[in-house]
């Protein structure tokens, strides 16, 4: 750490440094243990970091910027920084989003502008889940970052453009690191086995390539839960030499398969979108799939049927109007049974709205008359149509002309509702697909009642109350 007398401050612990006494290595774990140093044991993100890559040239020059790593867990965010921090070979300082507060990010950047102007050399600055800093906190960065006197490197798991503010986000590069492969995962199984270190792996203990592919497989992309899951089996039992874990043993030791899932970050929202689209898209298949998957990865059961209540509503409409009400009902038994009988009511309302008719007529009509009320000034309803509860308002000309439709014959009256200047808009206009056929075929038959329609007789005292 860097210390000043006169300058009264130090600098938080280096991603470098370590206690006097280290813990034993079996405590450490092997994720962290087995992380590589160097740029050519790196495993995956080929799209940024493989031969001739912007990132990969930016590295090997040494000309390095202020970055946001973005991706999900387990995917080499952490081990890049550290593999940069080993290029820079300048002061580090590293901590996490999660426990750090304005007080200390401001005494870090007090600290790292000494030493910039004592050494000319930038700190560089770990920044783990950085997406969980406050404004405040990243607005605090951005002098520093202006001046050159930190190089700022944030991991995240969640979308940076959702919860970093704009002026930080101008000054960074943002690199997506992408879920690894199956392949990837289990290379790095396999180096880590054939190391054949004590402290890893027992003397004479092998795993079956097999076994490897199955570790991960139920990985789903994330090297450190494969790591982690690796460490369980081969620490499950004491093994005589020559022999090692079975498949049996691999689901002992998994008991049931974690899927990736953050109910909090971006998969969430992607999941759900997934979802919707297939429902709206008629695919019902993709639509049992996202469904099943979001519930047992533990997805809060209601969001689910928001999003099928959302797409009777916005996709079938008036279509199929018992789409609205089984997603209702599904959501209601839902409520009533629980998980997991609740289960089944929720596929049920999904299935049906992926096999209903679709139409978003009634969303284009909301959507029509939203743009004439930007686009128009706000018309005053009608003076047939008002209420005339007093005398005044009598005298006024309120409820003049207003014809009652139960009247006239079949109910129907050429009586204009709209005001004057949106006469002659149409807001809604039925497509073909299932009840909306019909509702068609109605919308005509009332136009051409109104259009055979008598002249307008005034009407009775009665019929210009409110009804």
């Amino acid at each position: 750490m860097m210390n000043d007398a006169k300058h009264g401050k130090s600098m938080q612990g280096s991603l470098f440094e370590t206690d006097s006494t280290p813990p034993p290595a079996e405590r450490v774990p092997l994720a962290h243990r087995v992380r590589p140093r160097h740029l050519d044991l790196f495993a995956g993100q080929e799209h940024i970091l493989g031969p001739g890559r912007p990132l990969r040239r930016m590295l090997e020059s040494g000309k390095i910027h202020s970055m946001i790593l973005w991706g999900p867990p387990g995917t080499g965010k952490t081990t890049l920084a550290w593999i940069i921090a080993e290029i820079m070979q300048t002061h580090v300082v590293s901590y996490s989003a999660v426990v750090t507060g304005i007080k200390e990010v401001r005494d870090v950047m007090s600290d790292a502008a000494y030493f910039f102007d004592k050494t000319g050399r930038q700190t560089l600055l770990f920044i783990d889940e950085i997406h969980r800093f406050n404004k405040a906190q990243q607005d605090a960065f951005l002098p520093f970052l202006e001046k050159g006197q930190i190089l700022l490197i944030g991991t995240t798991t969640v979308n940076p453009s959702f919860d970093l503010n704009a002026a930080l986000l101008s000054r960074l590069k943002v690199y997506a690191f992408h879920s690894l492969s199956d392949v990837e995962i289990q290379s790095i199984l396999e180096r880590v086995m054939e190391k054949q270190e004590p402290a890893i792996v027992p003397e004479g203990i092998r795993l079956e390539a097999d076994l490897l592919h199955k570790i991960a497989l139920f990985s789903s992309g994330d090297a450190r839960r494969a790591l982690n899951l690796l460490e369980h089996l081969l620490g499950y039992r004491p093994w005589a030499k020559g022999e090692g874990p079975t498949a049996q043993d691999l689901e002992a030791v998994l008991q049931q398969k974690t899927f990736l899932y953050d109910k909090d970050g971006e998969e969430h929202y992607n999941m759900l979108s997934a979802f919707h689209k297939s429902m709206r898209n008629s695919d019902v298949d993709a639509t049992v799939y996202w469904a099943v998957r979001m519930l047992e990865s533990g997805e809060d059961p209601r969001n689910v049927c928001r999003r099928i209540v959302q797409c009777a509503s916005e996709d079938i409409g008036l279509a199929d109007n018992h789409a609205l009400q089984l997603a209702n009902q599904a959501w209601q038994a839902y409520e009533f049974l629980g998980m997991p009988e609740g289960r089944l009511a929720i596929l049920q309302a999904a299935i049906y709205n992926a096999v209903a008719p679709k139409s978003n007529s009634v969303l284009q009509a909301y959507l029509a008359v939203t743009d004439d009320l930007r686009a128009t000034r706000n018309e005053p309803v009608p003076l047939h149509l008002r209420n005339a509860p007093t005398r005044l308002m009598k005298e006024l000309g309120y409820g003049e002309e207003y014809l009652y439709a139960h009247d006239h014959e079949e109910g129907t009256t050429n009586m204009p509702c709209l005001p004057a200047g949106l006469a002659e808009k149409i807001y809604y206009s039925p497509s073909g697909a299932g009840l909306e056929m019909r509702i068609r075929d109605k919308i005509a038959e009332i136009k051409r009642r109104k259009a055979a329609f008598g002249e307008r007789t005034r009407p009775d005292k009665r019929s210009t109350e409110d009804r």
